[in-house]
């Protein structure tokens, strides 16, 4: 009981340390384990939650709140199967639970199967219009499939109902990149780092809007700090090649766009501005080659730079 006041105050350190001592004291105990494995996915030690909840599950394979949970952190494991199957256990008691809807759109979006995400969203918001991580989601999956205006509603709805909501103020700042508006993203970027000082995605968009707007040297700031958190981002490499391109330093911004392309992640405008680099330091051949690849993968930079240069 003393972890369950915890984990409901959000101290998710105090709550597993009571959940271990009543583990301690019983280790047969079902519902320790299970919200043992609660507190430590809050808290992003995933590995360990898998395994506090097999025990829940090990301990009482009727706990159905505990297959929920893991199917979770299967999802972010990439564990696909072990998903399917947690959320089969228990499809036709939770068919009326946001949450389940929640996660098994979370699955379809990691199997690419994105209308069946978002039927899964959207009954995920039916049952529950609160459910800001299903907007959020939701909104995800719209923005995607570029269907822009559609993510922005659910983006803006979310953050209604959670002012805190940092996926969906970067998101927002992201919607508002796409037109150009420079001081609404800035504006945007800067709630969601008021939240969290550190996510490397936001500060990496906020270095590409500098970028934009010439402040070079704060831009790099910002994205040398996103990727000292997330080194392996395409966009930020991406973005930290196009300051060296702006600063005329091309053969510098050629390594990173590799390093870049390298990761084969799909980054937009990747190839458009690798592209541009190779261009302007006279190798028109590799600028033609990395444009048409570019095209294969529908960057609209480096669709424009094809057929202006190359044919």
């Amino acid at each position: 009981m003393k972890g369950n006041v915890q984990l409901t105050a959000k101290n998710y350190e105090q709550a597993i340390h009571y959940y271990d001592e009543s583990i301690l004291k019983n280790p047969d105990f079902a519902d320790a384990y299970l919200n043992r494995g609660l507190a430590l996915l809050a808290t992003d030690k995933t590995e360990e939650a898998l395994s506090s909840l097999s025990n829940a599950i090990e301990k009482d394979d009727e706990l159905f709140p505990a297959y929920l949970a893991r199917a979770e952190v299967y999802n972010r494991l990439a564990l696909w199967e072990n998903v399917e199957k947690d959320l089969a256990e228990i499809q036709t008691l939770y068919a009326d639970s946001s949450q389940f809807h929640l996660i098994r759109g979370n699955f379809m979006v990691g199997k690419n199967n994105f209308s069946n995400a978002l039927a899964a969203y959207d009954r995920a918001i039916t049952l529950n219009p609160g459910n800001v991580e299903a907007l959020v989601n939701r909104g995800a999956v719209f923005f995607e499939n570029k269907e822009f205006e559609l993510a922005g509603k659910d983006f803006e709805q979310a953050v209604r109902l959670d002012p805190r909501q940092v996926q969906a103020l970067n998101n927002l700042g992201l919607l508002a990149s796409r037109q150009q508006n420079w001081s609404a993203a800035l504006a945007y970027f800067d709630r969601a780092l008021s939240v969290n000082a550190v996510d490397p995605f936001t500060l990496n968009n906020k270095g590409y809007v500098l970028l934009q707007t010439g402040k070079l040297d704060e831009a790099q700031t910002l994205i040398n700090r996103s990727l000292s958190n997330k080194a392996d981002n395409g966009y930020a490499l991406r973005n930290l090649a196009l300051y060296y391109q702006k600063k005329k330093d091309l053969i510098k911004a050629i390594e990173i766009y590799q390093k870049a392309i390298d990761l084969q992640q799909s980054v937009e405008l990747l190839f458009g501005y690798a592209g541009e680099a190779y261009f302007l330091n006279g190798n028109k051949i590799e600028a033609c080659r990395t444009w048409s690849t570019g095209v294969t993968l529908k960057d609209s930079l480096a669709i424009n730079s094809l057929n202006k240069y190359c044919n």
